[in-house]
């Protein structure tokens, strides 16, 4: 090997198979950084372990069992109360109409005028009385002459007790838009959902009554009644309790 003039060439002749290599120099930045990151990792694994012991452990089960039972406890409500709303007695589950009606033998509209509707919603039902407990007063609300004596006499081989028939009072005259109007005090909710399965689009309305008579006042849109079948498939569609909804997971 040549070796330059004024250089010692044993001395600094390089000898081997190996020769060195010039890299950067360390950044001390880049160490920290790589760090901070390691760290930021076992943290997060570390999250995650814990979150997964409590979920095969059950804890948080039992952390929100513990809330709920304060909660009860405590006596205060968990969501707002929802305002109740009136519907429909009938298999349809139309809206009640917000008109008035007539009352029945025992009601303060018994004279003919228009019955206070109540604010209060009929309570909904499981059972229905059996026809010959249930009075009904048929009431015709129409132009048709003659709707309630038919549709009375039709009730009655049904096996239901008639009471009083004949036309609506002027008020209601050409104000049912539906088949039927229902209305019934607090006691005769079983007896409204027995009579709104007779025929279909019926809505249900309350008064203050508290006899267990129903009106029954013939809309614009009743046709007939439903035969027989019909009206008890449809009676037992109107008396099937609603399912509840399952509560979401960590609620009460």
């Amino acid at each position: 090997m040549l070796t330059p003039q004024g250089l010692k060439g044993k001395q600094f002749r390089i000898t081997g198979t190996s020769y060195p290599r010039l890299g950067p120099p360390p950044r001390r930045g880049r160490r920290w950084l790589m760090l901070i990151g390691s760290l930021l990792a076992l943290s997060l694994i570390a999250l995650g372990g814990v979150q997964l012991v409590d979920i095969f452990t059950g804890r948080a089960k039992h952390s929100a069992a513990q809330a709920c039972a304060s909660a009860r406890a405590s006596g205060k409500p968990l969501a707002a109360p929802v305002a109740a709303t009136s519907t429909a007695a009938s298999p349809s589950g139309s809206p009640a109409a917000g008109s008035a009606a007539p009352g029945s033998p025992g009601s303060p509209a018994a004279s003919g005028a228009p019955a206070a509707v109540s604010s209060t919603p009929l309570p909904a039902v499981t059972t229905a009385p059996q026809p010959q407990t249930v009075t009904v007063n048929v009431l015709n609300a129409t132009g048709k002459a003659g709707l309630a004596a038919k549709t009375a006499d039709e009730l009655k081989q049904r096996g239901f007790t008639v009471g009083k028939v004949g036309n609506a009072p002027s008020a209601l005259e050409g104000h049912v838009p539906g088949a039927a109007e229902l209305v019934a005090g607090q006691t005769g909710a079983g007896a409204a959902a027995l009579l709104g399965a007779q025929v279909t689009g019926a809505t249900t309305m309350a008064d203050a009554r508290t006899d267990g008579s129903v009106d029954f006042v013939i809309g614009d849109g009743y046709s007939a009644l439903l035969d027989p079948n019909a009206a008890a498939t449809a009676l037992a569609a109107a008396l099937k309790p609603a399912p509840s909804a399952s509560p979401l997971p960590g609620s009460c």
